[in-house]
């Protein structure tokens, strides 16, 4: 029989959930006031919290200083690109190891999540000298495939769990029907792992999207995306919080509304795998 759950608890639990992401979320509410105010009040001591005079003059001082849409392009190419190009590539690699394991599978998949563990600033040196050479420098094209294969085994491992999830006997009747390489994978494998997929493309955007590192030290102006944008509001003369929140609010706005339309499939995605 199922325990009940007086309504004192209930209600207990719901309050410490809303506590607890609102404490969370707090940091981005801040900056995202602090983009309405004055610079005097932005650094006021005690903190404003919301009696100041609202004003939008930040927003179109960071309109008129910088070309916004153009770091928001590139940002959408390098994130999206370089997702889509991880995914490509995970789901045969994901599928392999999945369906069709060795006896080296298990180190394989050892040897891809270590290479996360390397500091970037350890191979920063020589991926830049390749792209001199290369003459792919401020290229975003360059960007989308170093930070494909940076976040390529996070994308292999998601996948990989989400793939042993899918019983091996349907990808066999698939087989017994008549099925090739191809439309098992896009016909059979696919469909049924779409939360999982759905979910893995949604975590790679972020992880890609705000990318700072390899953006802000291999960028310069033409592939520069919204990571440069805020970058660029830091400067000798100090730090303008307002300015500087506004640069931040308008860089995270894109990232906080594909959140809002995604939460469903990434909860359902991250169910799926989890759970089932």
């Amino acid at each position: 029989m199922a325990r009940t759950v007086s309504t004192q608890r209930k209600t207990l639990n719901t309050a410490l959930a809303w506590t607890i992401g609102f404490v969370i979320f707090f940091p981005i509410l801040w900056t995202i006031l602090t983009s309405f105010k004055t610079e005097a009040e932005a650094i006021a001591n005690p903190p404003i919290f919301l009696a100041f005079d609202w004003t939008l003059e930040n927003y179109a001082v960071v309109q008129e200083r910088s070309n916004y849409m153009r770091f928001l392009w590139n940002s959408i190419i390098i994130a999206g690109g370089s997702t889509v190009l991880g995914v490509i590539i995970a789901v045969p690699a994901a599928w392999s190891m999945a369906f069709v394991p060795s006896h080296r599978t298990k180190d394989i998949l050892l040897w891809m999540l270590s290479t996360k563990m390397l500091p970037a600033v350890g191979v920063l040196y020589p991926i830049y000298l390749l792209c001199i050479q290369l003459g792919v420098l401020d290229n975003r094209a360059a960007l989308v495939v170093i930070l494909m294969l940076i976040n390529l085994p996070i994308i292999v491992w998601m996948l990989y769990t989400y793939f042993r999830e899918i019983p091996g006997e349907i990808l066999e009747a698939a087989r017994m029907d008549g099925a090739g390489l191809k439309e098992e994978l896009l016909y059979v494998l696919t469909p049924m792992a779409i939360p999982g997929i759905a979910s893995t493309l949604l975590l790679n955007f972020i992880l890609a999207w705000n990318e700072a590192f390899w953006t802000l030290n291999l960028t310069a102006v033409d592939a520069a995306p919204l990571t440069a944008f805020i970058a660029s509001y830091s400067s000798p003369e100090g730090l303008f919080f307002a300015k500087l929140s506004a640069a931040s609010t308008m860089a995270i706005a894109p990232i906080l509304i594909l959140g809002w339309f995604s939460q469903k499939q990434l909860v359902r995605g991250l169910t799926f795998g989890a759970v089932k």
